[in-house]
């Protein structure tokens, strides 16, 4: 899955964390996942922690040359729509029609209401027929390939008619180094099935135990499920939920070499648009835990074949409906009325 590119810095040599977290969250982001630190309670030692980790993290220009008079309006000025993007160029050659090209596998908006008291995590499929502005229809993740991020947000916007706040990207193989230094994820297959990936490893049906290998190799199956691409995005979000949950574990927060080699790892997987401060969006949403993430999959009406490629076309009437919400920023009353599209 796993995570492209927002990063996490490691402090200077000389700057030791300190022993003792009260509280510290990561909202990770993995595949397709969604990684932002979010931590609170400390401040002296861990403020210069943090500080040192958020001057430090990639940065990506992904605003650059959007026309502003095109872009749609700030409907909620406190609501906080990101978009998650998660990719790596090794993994699209293992799979021949994305092209030699990376695309962006995983494609999330995350969504954090003006009360910060939970937040909507939308999966967009990967393979949503839609118009790329300048390039004609296709899919929508083959905006990154043609454009690169400002691209990718410029077409989502078009599409959904959300504001994009800001930009995360996530590097599913730098993913795997996150998972390992939490010492791994538990999962729940629902059905047992082999991986087309080498080594080809099998999953068992119930409870597992994946390192980062299993968990990102897990999370980028699709052609083995009857519904394909929408297994994979729940598996995105089944990863990115255990990962939260293994973050803020009481194992991790009072285990301090273990809690740096998480932030390090992070930190190599991670790259944000220049005008997020992950520190003090970290401060902002420390309250949050997996139980206030709500995932969903924007409304389909199935998929179907368009020049010679497999694709999803979107329900033209839920979909808008749901975008809608997120503008007014009322998905809550939006899931009462549609509760099947929620996780």
């Amino acid at each position: 899955m796993s995570e492209e590119p927002l990063r996490l810095e490691q402090p200077p040599s000389e700057v030791e964390p300190p022993k003792r977290f009260r509280r510290l969250l990561y909202v990770v982001s993995i595949l397709t996942g969604l990684t932002l630190l979010l931590c609170g309670g400390v401040v002296g030692g861990l403020w210069l922690y943090a500080d040192s980790i958020d001057d430090r993290i990639d940065r990506v220009d992904a605003f650059t040359g959007l026309p502003e008079q095109a872009r749609p309006e700030k409907v909620t000025p406190k609501a906080l729509n990101i978009l998650l993007l998660g990719s790596d160029s090794r993994a699209t050659r293992d799979e021949p029609e994305n092209g030699d090209g990376a695309r962006t596998d995983t494609i999330i908006i995350v969504h954090v209401p003006a009360d910060r008291k939970n937040a909507q995590l939308i999966s967009l499929p990967r393979d949503t027929w839609v118009t790329i502005p300048g390039h004609g229809n296709n899919k929508i993740n083959s905006a990154f390939q043609r454009g690169g991020t400002p691209l990718m947000v410029q077409t989502v916007e078009e599409f959904t008619k959300i504001r994009i706040d800001h930009v995360v990207l996530i590097d599913f193989f730098g993913f795997k180094d996150v998972i390992d230094a939490l010492g791994g994820v538990d999962l729940v297959v629902d059905k047992e099935f082999k991986s087309i990936h080498p080594p080809h490893r099998k999953f068992g049906q119930g409870l597992q135990h994946m390192n980062g290998d299993a968990a990102l190799d897990y999370s980028r199956q699709r052609y083995q499920f009857k519904d394909g691409d929408f297994s994979r995005i729940e598996h995105q979000q089944q990863v990115i939920k255990a990962v939260m949950e293994k973050a803020a574990s009481r194992g991790l927060l009072t285990d301090a070499p273990k809690l740096n080699g998480f932030v390090r790892a992070t930190a190599s997987a991670l790259t944000v648009d220049r005008e997020l401060s992950v520190f003090d969006l970290a401060l902002e949403l420390r309250h949050l835990r997996s139980k206030d993430l709500i995932f969903l999959t924007s409304p389909s009406k199935g998929t179907g074949n368009q020049g010679g490629q497999s694709v999803v076309f979107t329900d033209p009437v839920r979909a808008p409906e749901l975008f809608a919400a997120v503008n007014s920023d009322r998905v809550g009353a939006w899931l009462s009325a549609n509760p099947q599209y929620a996780r």
